[in-house]
């Protein structure tokens, strides 16, 4: 069926120069999660209360970062003192939530866990990596968002509410210019964004989300689907009307995401900027 095989690689330039680049980003982005949970690894083996505080995103915070490449760990921050260090803290960021949770946390544990000397070596070159790969991570993207300025199918796409450089890059490197696909139901179906319906013999049991499609281009749409669930006024009506039907969060961001898809696949074809469309127009789409 030669028909349903896609394009493996192109011959454009400009998308093979954003296909290595965007690869490169997401290895530095890979390396630098992995860096962080080694750090909060050792945190907790030497202070739970404190690796709590840097659970979630905290850990991306460059005065954090700075902090514990100055301090070392939990022993120095608590011999410095609480005004000390916010002074420091000060000194180099108006105000972080991060600095009162941190003694709140080192309140919590009198005790010196075996082995804090040797951690507190690690801590600091750890919070450097990280802060390294994520000055390289940042730098990479500012070369990407260079590259798809002078790209004319990129502005398109981010001229659609929900997606920014990251999602348009990675939609690109899986569709490119969209010539491929007959139309929309084409694409979200390649895209795994349509649902499928169960059947064994007579009996259907209705329609499910797929778990074949491209995964990249899946879950570009997915995340600018729920990021516009947040910022665009007519997916925001959207989502939680399909929520009040009794669909489950995922599966109402997939309904929003397949809505858009034919949104997507028209700018791409047509090459023109998005304009605001109407919300019922939105919803007639799903």
């Amino acid at each position: 069926m030669p028909h349903t095989l896609r394009a493996v690689d192109r011959d454009d330039e400009a998308l093979a120069a954003l296909k290595m680049l965007a690869g490169f980003h997401d290895d530095i982005t890979k390396d630098a999660t992995r860096t962080k949970n080694r750090l909060r690894s050792v945190l907790t083996q030497i202070h739970p209360a404190l690796e709590r505080v840097f659970a979630g995103e905290i850990l991306s915070r460059t005065l954090v970062l700075d902090s514990l490449i100055h301090y070392e760990g939990p022993t120095k921050l608590a011999a410095a003192g609480r005004g000390r260090v916010l002074k420091w803290m000060r000194n180099r960021a108006k105000k972080d939530p991060a600095a009162l949770a941190i003694f709140a946390a080192l309140a919590e544990q009198t005790v010196t866990v075996p082995g804090t000397a040797v951690a507190e070596l690690v801590i600091p070159q750890l919070a450097a990596n990280i802060k390294a790969l994520q000055a390289q991570r940042d730098t990479i993207a500012g070369q990407v968002e260079e590259m798809l300025e002078s790209f004319p199918l990129a502005q398109v796409l981010m001229s659609m509410p929900g997606v920014g450089i990251k999602t348009a890059s990675n939609i690109l490197l899986s569709i490119g210019d969209c010539q491929d696909f007959a139309d929309a139901a084409h694409l979200a179906a390649y895209a795994g964004i349509a649902p499928t319906t169960r059947q064994s013999g007579t009996s259907v049991r209705g329609e499910f989300p797929t778990r074949a499609g491209n995964k990249q281009l899946k879950n570009a749409m997915f995340q600018s689907a729920w990021i516009a669930s947040n910022c665009h006024p007519a997916s925001r009506d959207y989502y939680p009307r399909k929520r009040t039907e009794g669909q489950k969060h995922n599966a109402a961001v997939m309904r929003l995401a397949r809505s858009r898809c034919n949104v997507i696949y028209a700018l791409l074809t047509r090459r023109k900027l998005s304009r605001e469309i109407p919300a019922r127009t939105i919803a007639t789409a799903a």
